[in-house]
């Protein structure tokens, strides 16, 4: 797939996991697909097959009472990784996360093999999602 084609898939793996639109993000992620979540908070380490991945998914909106929403600034397309850039939002316990993410997906055979995600500020992500 080129560039194009890249960005669009993940595109359309944010709008299903906003709409949590499972049966889509099936289709998008490979079955041994890799989400690496840094820190040392509650939810950090690497979630290693789909179905870690999507229940990493459901923590975020369990923990947040369903609030977590990403709001998409932008996606940029390569042949190998596309990067995702959000906002992310959610409340929690009487607290707000608001921080800027990115995201490297690497894609291979059309499907999300790998991620990595980068937050702006980690620490506040590690305590709220702890």
């Amino acid at each position: 797939m080129g560039a194009k084609e890249n960005a669009d898939l993940v595109r359309r793996g944010y709008a299903a996991f906003s709409a949590g639109d499972m049966a889509t993000l099936t289709e998008l992620f490979a079955e041994d697909a890799v989400w690496h979540v840094p820190g040392d908070g509650g939810l950090a380490g690497d979630k290693k097959g789909r179905d870690a991945c999507f229940a990493y998914f459901g923590e975020l909106f369990s923990r947040s009472g369903g609030t977590v929403r990403v709001d998409v600034h932008d996606v940029v397309g390569g042949e190998e990784h596309t990067i995702g850039l959000h906002h992310v939002h959610a409340e929690r316990n009487g607290r707000v996360l608001d921080d800027e993410i990115v995201l490297v997906f690497h894609l291979r055979d059309g499907r999300v093999g790998e991620v990595w995600e980068i937050a702006q500020d980690a620490a506040a992500g590690n305590d709220f999602w702890s």
